[in-house]
């Protein structure tokens, strides 16, 4: 596993920690991160799209930015109405990824007021939710590009950086 990848790990379990307790959001992340250490990070709900049409849109900028490794973050509800922030790292060329997970304190209203340590966990990526973006996804020409010409417009509105290790 690459020091991206492992690195991709931690700062979304702190950056999720300042959404929940600091802002009393969690929302939907997805960042990436090439060879040269240049990141993306945004939230997938404000995209609008079917899951479907997510995971192409997602695939096809992994693509086109040779992306090494991918986070994603969403809560996650339990039936006995457990409340978990889950995060899913994959690296491109590791067949393990990196699963964390914390519960998440709610109040009445459904507002974070706790989140506990996060655990990380390295395990097989085919057992990881979000984990087959890399996989080959044969896609019409034109829907991909078009996918590209919505991440063009989009992109100069998202956390874009050199991630530093």
């Amino acid at each position: 596993m690459n020091i991206f990848t492992q690195t991709l790990a931690t700062e979304l379990c702190q950056y999720y920690r300042n959404l929940a307790i600091g802002h009393n959001v969690v929302p939907k992340v997805f960042s990436m991160v090439n060879a040269d250490g240049d990141q993306y990070l945004f939230f997938t709900e404000d995209l609008g799209l079917d899951e479907d049409q997510e995971s192409n849109f997602l695939n096809a900028i992994l693509e086109d930015h040779d992306a090494i490794c991918y986070g994603k973050g969403t809560l996650v509800v339990t039936e006995d109405e457990q409340h978990y922030v889950e995060i899913a790292v994959i690296d491109k060329e590791d067949p393990m990824g990196i699963w964390c997970s914390a519960a998440l304190t709610v109040d009445g209203d459904g507002n974070p007021v706790d989140l506990s340590d996060f655990e990380q966990t390295v395990v097989g990526r085919t057992k990881l939710y979000f984990s087959r973006l890399f996989d080959d996804h044969p896609m019409d020409k034109d829907l991909r590009a078009g996918y590209l010409a919505a991440w063009t417009e989009i992109k100069t509105h998202i956390l874009h950086r050199e991630m530093l290790v």
